[in-house]
């Protein structure tokens, strides 16, 4: 019988110690790179159709926020600077007249200094004459300087309707990254708020298996190491990746209650991320482990 019980016991010892053979190094959690996408302005949200679990494309259009209030600003806007750009025209056809005045004093003034000069007319006669051709070209200038205000008048309008456009384009919310949609925050008809959160997305092409390693691991790791991936295929077998550790914490810390490390306990350990194509089939929060 003893030697029955020993045959027994046997296989599950050596079983036991091949399995020890393949033990991973670290465990952790895989992670996902998630983007919180606010908006800038603010309206109500009259088009969100995309549903939670779905996938979206870089610059998708995704949201549609209310412009219309904006729509109304900005004709209004461009009424005014209409208004404004039409005493332009008439101030340079005040212009033109006085111009045209101005020609006239000054050939009566060429004539009258001719008199003068022959003692044929009087020096009242050609200062009176001199003093009508400056002061006109006094108020030439002055209309002159109005055409300066009332072009600014015109910049200020332009600016104003380049911030109108600039936040009716930001009511049209574009998806930042390519990834799956994980959390909505608004639906339509909700009024969105510049700085609210809308939605939540994570690329997932590439993932992030976290994972933490004791002390006396962190001399056999650095970071561009390539490791051995593990995620779980079926209750027996594992998939394996490929992935490379991009990054190591400079500080130890506890070691957090849901992770287990090679040793049974560790009291200070180090967090490392290692970065894995993903082929579709691992989803965040699944448990994975690393083979340094």
């Amino acid at each position: 019988m003893k030697i029955k019980y020993l045959y027994l016991v046997f296989p599950i010892l050596l079983a036991a110690c091949s399995g020890n053979d393949n033990k991973s190094d670290a465990y952790g959690n895989f992670e996902a790179k998630e983007v919180i996408v606010s908006a800038e302005t603010q309206g109500k949200i009259i088009e969100f159709k995309v549903e939670e679990g779905q996938k979206l494309e870089k610059d998708q259009i995704v949201v549609f926020i209310d412009t219309i209030p904006m729509s109304i600003q900005k004709e209004q806007l461009l009424a005014q600077k209409q208004a404004i750009a039409s005493k332009i025209s008439s101030i340079k056809a005040q212009i033109a007249v006085q111009e045209e005045q101005k020609s006239i004093i000054g050939t009566e003034m060429n004539r009258v200094e001719k008199l003068y000069n022959d003692n044929a007319a009087t020096k009242q006669q050609f200062d009176d004459i001199k003093g009508k051709y400056n002061v006109l070209e006094k108020q030439i200038a002055a209309t002159k300087t109005q055409i300066t205000s009332v072009s600014k008048e015109i910049k200020v309008i332009d600016t104003q309707i380049k911030l109108i456009n600039e936040q009716i384009s930001r009511a049209i919310i574009k998806n930042p990254i390519d990834g799956i949609l994980l959390e909505k925050y608004l639906e339509e008809n909700e009024i969105a708020i510049p700085g609210k959160a809308i939605y939540k997305i994570a690329g997932m092409d590439e993932i992030e298996l976290r994972v933490y390693i004791s002390g006396s691991q962190l001399p056999n790791v650095q970071t561009g190491q390539k490791v051995k991936v593990l995620s779980d295929k079926d209750d027996e077998t594992n998939q394996e990746y490929e992935g490379e550790v991009f990054w190591i914490s400079d500080q130890a810390e506890f070691t957090p209650k849901i992770i287990q490390t090679k040793e049974e306990r560790v009291n200070m350990v180090y967090a490392v991320k290692i970065r894995v194509k993903n082929d579709g089939k691992i989803k965040i929060g699944m448990p994975g482990e690393v083979i340094f």
